[in-house]
């Protein structure tokens, strides 16, 4: 028998934390490859340290100047709000080491004759959706998240002047017969100014915490860490160095499921790490909207070069009304689960991803270019008419 009352905790980082700066350089260079030609190459990974930034991986399409490349890191960085002594938009030193994409690993992906489009890499993907909150996701993650997107839009805004740009969140919640009840501890660290105390900085926090939980879910007042070390000025990749791809948890579902173990940041959407993981999504979500279980994980397994999916696993964790094995066949009549079938269903092939590289890449709202594609419920009636 599953235990029904526990703790449960995530944790956020916030677009300045070293590795997300990587994560939004890494993205923004996706972008800028896919504006230019949509069916773009792009394999990009970054390090960020004291006043450096050093860009690398492997690209095919259209011929991008390293100058265009560094143009694109030193924006990201200036958007952030990094302009200290230590990590400036301005004065850092940015290096560029793009080559172009093995032919090898072309060849296994690129559709040729009567060979369809196959996987950029093998792996295993999944994807999440449970009843926890209105955009079916786990409530420690998304509520961790939301308290960092709010610090940082009162820095933004100039209501905080006081905060820097990297901070992070973590969010422990009392679960009650499987469903959360309340808030138990709440973690915040975020970087401010030197002449800003600690008891100030906790002022300036705990406000935008009792505005995102739930009204009654506020943890007890010993419980709220603010700064618990004491200080924090020197922060971003002055104080740590950054990588791309290091937040997988943060990126998804806070540890509340399986994650395949491959980064998002930087890849272009023939990579299924990245695109088959959102389709996974996509499909969990739409499982659960439609009200076919409270609680779905779904994982699908590629090998590369092939276009099929190896497996695609349903788990709807007793929660559902459908047998799994007849979803798992519904969801594949209804979704073409090759990577060219999951770009083309989903719209993948555009200048999207640098917005998903802070603050999770599901829970989102979809935009209106097609941004967040994948947390659309368009599924909800046919599954609804196939399975019920």
């Amino acid at each position: 028998m599953p235990i029904s009352d526990y703790l449960f905790t995530s944790e956020s980082v916030s677009e300045g934390h070293p590795d997300k700066v990587c994560d939004l350089i890494s993205d923004s260079i996706v972008d800028t490859y896919m504006a230019a030609d949509p069916h773009s190459r792009v394999a990009a990974e970054t390090m960020a340290t004291t006043n450096l930034m050093v860009i690398a991986g492997e690209t095919r399409g259209p011929d991008i100047s390293n100058k265009k490349i560094e143009d694109v890191a030193r924006g990201v960085i200036r958007e952030i709000g990094y302009e200290q002594p230590g990590f400036h938009w301005r004065d850092s030193c940015v290096e560029v080491h793009l080559h172009r994409q093995s032919d090898d690993i072309a060849m296994g992906v690129d559709a040729i004759g009567n060979k369809d489009e196959g996987a950029g890499d093998q792996g295993m993907m999944f994807g999440y959706a449970c009843r926890e909150t209105d955009v079916l996701m786990p409530a420690p993650i998304y509520f961790s998240h939301e308290i960092l997107r709010s610090l940082a839009q009162a820095r933004h805004s100039g209501e905080a002047p006081a905060l820097g740009p990297d901070s992070k969140s973590q969010v422990t919640l009392l679960y009650a017969n499987g469903q959360p009840v309340g808030a138990t501890s709440v973690v915040v660290s975020t970087q401010h100014d030197a002449n800003f105390a600690q008891d100030q900085v906790r002022e300036l926090v705990r406000p935008h915490v009792e505005k995102v939980l739930p009204e009654g879910w506020m943890c007890p007042e010993a419980e709220l860490y603010v700064n618990p070390t004491g200080r924090f000025v020197i922060g971003g990749p002055d104080g740590d160095c950054g990588l791309t791809g290091r937040k997988i948890i943060v990126d998804t579902y806070g540890g509340a499921a399986p994650h395949g173990g491959g980064a998002f940041s930087g890849k272009d959407p023939t990579k299924v790490d990245r695109s088959a993981a959102y389709a996974a999504r996509y499909l969990a979500k739409n499982v659960v909207a439609a009200g076919l279980a409270e609680r779905c994980t779904i994982q699908l397994a590629y090998a590369i070069g092939v276009s099929r999916p190896l497996s695609v696993y349903v788990d709807v964790h007793g929660t559902g009304n459908v047998e799994e094995n007849r979803l798992s066949s519904v969801l594949q009549e209804r979704v073409d689960l090759s990577p060219r079938g999951i770009r083309e269903h989903l719209n993948l092939n555009r200048p999207i991803f640098m917005r998903t590289a802070a603050y999770g890449h599901f829970g989102r709202n979809p935009d209106a270019d097609g941004g967040f594609s994948w947390e659309r419920c368009d599924l909800v009636e046919d599954l609804r008419t196939a399975c019920l």
